[in-house]
Formats: C-alpha cells, sequence, structure tokens
C-alpha cells in the first residue's frame, strides 16, 4: 500500500506503509511533580519515571498540540490553526475494497496568507500540549472538522472505479496543530523567524479572525481501580486498562474510566498471548443476517446447513487493535466468518496481553467494510449494500489466545495468523 497525495495536504512524501508511518513526540511535565517527560502521540498512559504517578490521558473531544518557538517578549505571537488527520480510508466499489492510509493535515481557518498545512514539522519537532496557560492569541478554526474530511476524502476518491457503494474511516486520530506567526508588514513564521509572505495588502486585518487564549485542557484521570483502589496496568498506547485484582476492564468515557464489559476466549497453558477482539451484536436491515445459517447463506459458504444454527446468533468480531489495513479486513472478516461459539470466560487472561488500541466507535464504522468483505456474489454486493443499515447494539471485548511461531503468532482453532513484525510496526499506527 502506498500513500497518495493531495495537493493541498501533503504532509509525507510517497512511500510504503511502513516507512510513513511516524508518530510526532510531545513534551510534557508530570502533572504530579513537574518532571519533564517526551510521550508519543499514541500515549494514553503517561507514567512518571520520578514520583511514580500514573496518569491516564484524556480530552474532552480531540488533543490540541502546538510547534514551540523560541521566547520573545516583543513578538505578539498569534496561533493558527491546522486540522490534522491520520488513519485509514475504505473504498468499496465495483472491483472490491480498496484502502488508503492518510495522514494530512490542512488549514482550519479558509486563510491564503497562512501555509496551507504544517508541512513535516509535526514529524520532526517535539510538539507540546495547547493549554490555557500559554501566552499568545489562538485563532478559532472557521472550518468544521467534516468539511475537512469530506473534502479530502472527495480528492482520494477520484481516483477510484464509480460507484463508490460505502466508505469508513477506521482507526483516525485527529488533533488540531497550532503553528506561531506574529506580524510585521509581513506575515512571520516565529519558529524560523522569517517571512513567509509578501508585503501584507493594506487591507488584511488580523482582528478579522477571532481569537483568544485558549479555552482548552487536558484531563489526567487517576488510574487507581474505581472497584478496589488497585493500580490498573496496561502498555502507554492501551485504551483499556486492566484490574488483575478484581479481574476488570476499564474504557474511557468523558472524564472518567467506566468498566467495560469483557471475556476471554479459552486458550491452553502455552498460549503466549491474548490479542483483543470487539465482538459486536447489530440489528441489520436491508438483508437477513440474524443467526450462523443466515450467514452460511450471506457469504455462500461451502456448507451444508445443520439443525440449530437458525438459533446460533450472529455477532460481528473486529480486532481492537490498529493494524495495516489488509491485515485488519482479512482478521475481521475471518473471526465472523468463523463465529467463534466456545463459552467465554468472564476473567482476564493471566497471560501477556496485547494493548487495545482501537476504540469500539471504530470497530463499529468497519461492520459495513467487513460485510461488504464477505458478502457472495458481487452482484448481490452492489445492489444491495448501499440499503443495508448496521446499529450496534452491544458489545463486549474479548481476548483471544495466540501460540508464538517462530515469525507468527497463530490461532489454532479458526486458522488466524498475524506477522510479528506486522504487529509491531503497527503500534504507530
Amino acid at each position: 500500500m502506498k500513500i497518495f497525495l493531495i495537493p493541498f495536504t501533503v504532509t509525507n512524501a510517497e512511500k510504503s506503509c511502513e516507512e510513513a508511518i511516524i508518530n510526532f513526540l510531545i513534551e510534557h511535565q508530570c502533572p504530579q511533580c513537574g518532571a519533564p517527560a517526551i510521550l508519543e502521540e499514541t500515549d494514553r498512559l503517561f507514567a512518571c519515571q520520578y514520583c511514580r504517578v500514573n496518569s491516564y490521558l484524556m480530552a474532552d473531544d480531540f488533543f490540541r498540540f502546538l510547534l514551540p518557538h523560541p521566547p520573545d517578549d516583543n513578538k505578539n505571537i498569534v496561533y493558527f490553526p491546522y486540522w490534522r488527520f491520520k488513519g485509514i480510508l475504505f473504498f468499496c466499489g465495483p472491483s472490491g475494497i480498496q484502502n488508503r492510509f492518510v495522514d494530512v493535515s490542512h488549514q482550519a481557518i479558509d486563510a491564503p496568507i497562512f501555509p496551507i498545512s504544517v508541512g513535516v514539522r509535526s514529524q520532526a519537532m517535539k510538539l507540546r500540549f495547547a493549554t490555557t496557560d500559554t501566552d499568545g492569541r489562538f485563532l478559532k478554526p472557521r472550518q468544521s472538522f467534516d468539511k475537512f474530511l469530506s473534502t479530502f476524502q472527495e480528492r482520494f476518491s477520484k481516483s477510484l472505479p464509480k460507484p463508490i457503494l460505502h466508505q469508513s474511516n477506521i482507526g483516525e486520530t485527529v488533533s488540531l496543530i497550532y503553528s506561531p506567526f506574529y506580524l510585521t508588514d509581513k506575515l512571520h513564521d516565529a519558529i524560523l523567524d522569517k517571512p513567509v509572505s509578501a508585503i501584507l495588502p493594506e487591507d488584511f486585518d488580523i482582528d478579522e479572525f477571532s481569537g483568544d487564549r485558549l479555552q482548552w485542557q487536558i484531563h489526567f484521570v487517576s488510574t487507581l481501580c474505581p472497584n478496589c483502589g488497585w493500580n490498573l496496568e496496561g502498555e502507554r498506547d492501551a485504551l483499556v486498562l486492566a484490574c488483575k485484582n478484581c479481574n476488570s476492564a476499564w474504557y474511557p468515557v468523558g472524564k472518567k474510566l467506566k468498566q467495560l464489559k469483557s471475556a476471554q476466549f479459552p486458550g491452553k497453558k502455552d498460549s503466549a498471548i491474548y490479542l483483543p477482539f470487539w465482538r459486536i451484536k447489530a440489528d441489520i436491515s436491508g438483508i437477513k443476517l440474524n443467526s450462523y445459517a443466515d450467514l452460511i447463506a450471506v457469504a455462500n459458504l461451502p456448507r451444508i446447513e445443520q439443525s440449530g444454527w437458525n438459533e446460533i446468533p450472529f455477532r460481528f468480531w473486529i480486532p481492537a487493535f490498529k493494524v495495516r489495513p489488509k491485515v485488519f479486513l482479512r482478521l475481521a472478516t475471518r473471526t465472523t466468518l468463523s463465529q467463534p461459539r466456545e463459552k467465554l470466560i468472564a476473567e482476564l487472561p493471566a497471560a501477556r496481553i496485547y494493548p487495545t488500541t482501537l476504540p469500539i466507535e471504530e470497530a463499529v464504522e468497519s461492520l459495513k467494510i467487513t460485510l461488504a468483505d464477505f458478502m457472495k456474489p458481487r452482484r448481490t454486493l452492489m445492489e444491495r449494500l448501499s440499503d443495508i443499515r448496521i446499529n450496534a447494539k452491544s458489545f463486549t471485548l474479548v481476548f483471544m489466545p495466540f501460540n508464538e511461531g517462530h515469525h507468527e503468532f497463530i490461532q489454532p482453532d479458526f486458522q488466524l495468523t498475524i506477522n510479528k513484525n506486522v504487529l509491531a510496526l503497527s503500534k504507530n499506527l
């Protein structure tokens, strides 16, 4: 897979997916002791190396960052906003399902005098969280993120065969990046201290753009189990934290952690690692898909229907971790077609748990693409996909055991494999 560049939001040259995936770094201070720390973009669990206090990072909507600049009290700094999107786009059309990995930024205000994007700076520089105590004037975005997203989706889809029956954004990361500027007779980049424009037009007035001190703050939530007070565990990029004391899993909702319904799939003692999957129950209209017998018909599987299959409820099984798009879709489709039916164990695995990095909202977004991947024949897909509606009703986070091979992790019951290097590289998605 390659990154396709669009003229107005380029951040990477055309590269392979592994070469292009870069997390930007964030300078930060521990909220407890003030010690300096460097976080990666995907970090959610912050563990201070000095005071040993763990905190979980939360935002009301999306994170806001700023590009740091050399301090100068004589300059009135103006922070210009840029939308930044990183994620995977799936497109379903007559030729099948195609995907694009994108990492793009673009002006959140339509202002030709300012640079069109932040370029590669978000990858080359250490960013900081934009907070209320940051001096300077923060211009308010005028273009909504939805409009920005629809614009570049339209540009990406122009090269694809028509019609596009469905498209989804999976594993998306949305943020707002503020870049510093100051004004004389020209617009100056405050990072390089160099002009980025010709002499400003006489009618240019920065006061036309509304803005003031930033009214936004990041939240640091305690990682003590709300149920028993034990320390919650998880890797630095984990969305779900585990309490091994009371066998509970916790997921961010709003400004607090909420207990999550979780279970493990029965495994053998030699299972090396447990990978998380979202098991999702959904109401589906426009097609009959309520049971395992319905799945056999919809996917046109070479199996003879047996008694009792009409009574086995259908569930989607979606990877709860970010991974390359083709691997993600393969795992989702094969696990869903397998329809694991063994009785789940309502406790956390004792073995190693791979972190949950794909939120349930993104898993729900992938349901229709997963359905499109296994619907047969293709003519039926073309005729009916646009009329199908999927409404998620309930979900459970299920940890599935994988054995360790030389190069792969293997799930023998459902013939699932995932390359270790692919899994390692996916941590930056």
